[in-house]
């Protein structure tokens, strides 16, 4: 019988996460390379594992992600985001559990165009009456 897989894109200022998950022994690949050699920070790799630890599957799941854009704090928030929503793929009981601690909702802010006629997205040319 085949492994089934489970998919969801996670997103978060301008990351995109895409992230396949399956049962098996708890090993998580990001880009081609081991969760800890990407991942350098422990408060980022604490805030990736959030969603499993409080639905306590922690250690139960492989999952195999790919990451781009933004930074690597937008990158966790989309893997965290993404995890969160293959977990509801997974088992739609465990929706209540994440959607009440907040993992369900997009971080939308992304950076302003800026506007034609100015020097930036918000700021205007000195106004002068003469």
């Amino acid at each position: 019988m085949m492994e089934k897989r489970f998919y969801a894109t996670g997103k978060r200022k301008t990351a995109i996460a895409r992230i396949y998950l399956k049962e098996g022994a708890g090993v998580i690949t990001v880009n081609k390379r081991t969760f800890d050699d990407y991942f350098t920070r422990a408060s980022l790799k604490m805030l990736i594992q959030q969603p499993l630890d409080i639905v306590g599957k922690h250690g139960q799941f492989d999952l195999y992600v790919n990451v781009r854009g933004g930074g690597m704090a937008g990158q966790a928030g989309a893997v965290k985001h993404g995890i969160s929503k293959a977990l509801v793929e997974y088992d739609p009981e465990m929706r209540s559990l994440l959607k009440k601690a907040g993992f369900l909702s997009r971080d939308s802010r992304i950076k302003e165009r800026k506007k034609y006629g100015q020097p930036g997205a918000r700021k205007r040319f000195q106004f002068s009456k003469r």
